[in-house]
């Protein structure tokens, strides 16, 4: 591994209750898990509504081709919504938030996810030609380290390629997903197609990062997630309702308000663009919001891996000195 590529190593001496004190905050976990559904549930409905709003126009057409277009926005919804959202719950997260009562679980647990994110790099890394994911060189240290079961190096490794390639690769979805955002919406010019789509979009690239990086952000961070695809589904749906052209037509002077069909041209570019642009924009937050949650976490559970959870038989032995001796310096108390 070369100079550049070696991780900042964790803080040293740090004790749980330090560890506490300075990184956890209380959070309500089953609160969480129950918003993430009311989340996913709002969001569904979103776009449930502008897929039965497609049918039912189809359908006061032609009866049959609303049902035809009845079962394709069911399997749409499945893929497009239902896939990536089960994809994205499912996926192994790092337990950071604990106290001393659960930090030697945790990590335990951080240790499986490790080895598990591991795994799935080098798997997709032989497996998928010209992926380009990864770094091939640190993947190799990878398989090494899983076969060797040497967990310094695996943790040496990830770090590198999270701080490297990975990232690097992060980028380029995000910069994809976006261009997709704004180009779809310049082309739906229909406010509630233009909210489902960022809807989708972006859990499509929260579902891509997700696998990128081998793990998800915990319940608490998935919920923040969740909150700003919905604000960014609703902005996106009061952009489709304005006009936003008009305005921007009435400046342009006399010769674009002589001529009918130039402003109304005008005005639909205008219109699109401004939507598309801020639409891909707000995806690319989306993108990078993720990437800042998965970064902490991951940074969070090295850290507590260095963590000494339990006093070592010296402490013990000291401290029990201490108190003996606190004991006898303090004056027997006199019967009655």
């Amino acid at each position: 591994m070369s100079e550049k590529q070696k991780p900042t190593p964790p803080e040293k001496g740090i004790s749980i209750y330090e560890y506490e004190e300075k990184y956890v905050r209380r959070q309500n976990s089953r609160g969480a898990k129950m918003l993430i559904f009311v989340l996913a549930g709002v969001a569904a409905v979103i776009i449930i509504w502008c897929l039965l709003s497609i049918t039912m126009q189809l359908y006061a057409l032609n009866e049959y081709a609303g049902y035809v277009a009845a079962g394709i926005s069911a399997v749409v919804f499945i893929a497009v919504y239902v896939v990536p959202l089960v994809k994205i719950c499912r996926s192994d997260y790092f337990l950071t938030n604990v106290n001393s009562a659960h930090a030697g679980r945790a990590k335990a647990h951080n240790r499986r996810v490790r080895r598990s994110i591991a795994l799935k790099i080098v798997d997709f890394n032989s497996s998928v030609d010209g992926a380009g994911w990864y770094d091939d060189k640190l993947a190799g240290d990878l398989s090494v380290a899983l076969k060797s079961r040497d967990d310094e190096l695996l943790k040496a490794a990830l770090t590198a390629l999270y701080k490297g390639k990975i990232k690097r690769t992060a980028h380029d979805i995000i910069f994809k997903n976006a261009l997709k955002s704004a180009a779809y919406s310049a082309l739906s010019q229909s406010s509630r197609i233009d909210a489902a789509l960022v809807v989708v979009v972006n859990l499509q690239l929260v579902k891509d990062i997700v696998f990128l990086y081998g793990f998800r952000p915990s319940d608490a961070k998935l919920v923040k997630i969740f909150v700003t695809v919905l604000q960014n589904a609703l902005i996106a749906y009061g952009l489709g309702s304005v006009k936003i052209g008009n305005g921007i037509v009435k400046t342009m002077g006399d010769a674009a308000k002589g001529i009918p069909i130039l402003g109304t041209a005008i005005a639909a570019l205008v219109d699109s663009s401004i939507q598309g642009l801020t639409n891909g924009t707000m995806t690319a937050v989306i993108g990078f919001q993720t990437i800042k949650y998965l970064n902490r976490e991951y940074n969070l559970q090295n850290i507590l891996d260095g963590v000494e959870i339990s006093q070592t038989e010296e402490e013990l032995q000291q401290t029990c000195a201490d108190i003996e001796r606190e004991l006898k310096g303090k004056p027997a108390a006199k019967s009655a």
